[in-house]
């Protein structure tokens, strides 16, 4: 019983010194700053927070169209049905789109002239090249290598286009100029035939080839063996074929290669 009695005594000393705590100390109110009600920060949050949905349309990459796909799509069938019956008609009007749309089609794209360009431009090759290759390789050398050696049997003087060498039975052909090979096939009068581009647009032609040792848009370094020619009808010599094609005329090739 006495001890309750000291408990309680204990409880009401402890009850008033926290009431004489209050009233010594100031309230909340009167030491805390007041706080505005619309800070700079809270500003700046509320803009950003505006600018959410404009940011975010930002940072999307481009998307897939199927209107503007469907459109290119559209655009290059006309395109073709528009040439197709610009050849099928006979009207002397569409004389001029029809020369000007053969033209189109049957120039050669220059794939030397653009794998050189985008070496110049962004210092490595284009991925139609080895991948060893380096910028020394790439750079049209001035200088031509022999494409085979042997007897000019048929000048310049005789077609306009090449000249045909007497060659060894099954004599390789190597390349004048590194470049890009853009026809393999067949050539009136020629027989299989290669041709490579090189990088100043230029052609050189290999013809009356027996057998081609690369294929159709190979990059080949200058020398490199390209094919062997065919034998004769005694197969006791080789015959050879060879052109240089500078623009749209054929050059005498002669005089800037000695193949004897």
């Amino acid at each position: 019983m006495r001890n309750k009695r000291v408990d309680e005594v204990r409880k009401r000393i402890a009850k008033r010194k926290a009431e004489q705590q209050r009233r010594t100390l100031p309230a909340a109110e009167e030491w805390l700053p007041a706080l505005p009600e619309q800070t700079e920060f809270s500003y700046e949050v509320q803009e950003f927070e505006s600018n959410m949905p404009e940011l975010a349309e930002q940072a999307k990459g481009p998307t897939f169209r199927k209107e503007v796909f469907f459109f290119k799509v559209l655009c290059a069938a006309s395109l073709v049905l528009g040439a197709g019956i610009v050849f099928k008609s006979n009207n002397p009007a569409l004389s001029q789109a029809r020369t000007a749309i053969n033209q189109v089609m049957t120039e050669e794209f220059q794939f030397a002239a653009v794998s050189t360009w985008y070496e110049k431009q962004f210092g490595k090759p284009l991925t139609l090249l080895p991948a060893g290759a380096d910028k020394k390789s790439t750079t049209a050398d001035a200088d031509y290598a022999i494409p085979a050696s042997g007897k000019v049997l048929q000048g310049f003087s005789a077609n306009g286009k090449g000249v045909f060498v007497q060659t060894n039975v099954n004599a390789p052909v190597g390349a004048i100029r590194e470049g890009v090979a853009i026809f393999i096939g067949q050539k009136e009068g020629l027989g299989n035939t290669l041709i490579i581009q090189h990088a100043d647009g230029s052609e050189s032609w290999y013809g009356n080839l027996s057998d081609v040792s690369v294929k159709l848009y190979d990059y080949v370094k200058q020398k490199q063996k390209i094919a062997v020619v065919a034998n004769s009808e005694d197969g006791k010599t080789g015959r050879f074929y060879f052109a240089l094609r500078k623009g749209e005329k054929f050059v005498d090739p002669i005089p800037v290669i000695s193949f004897e």
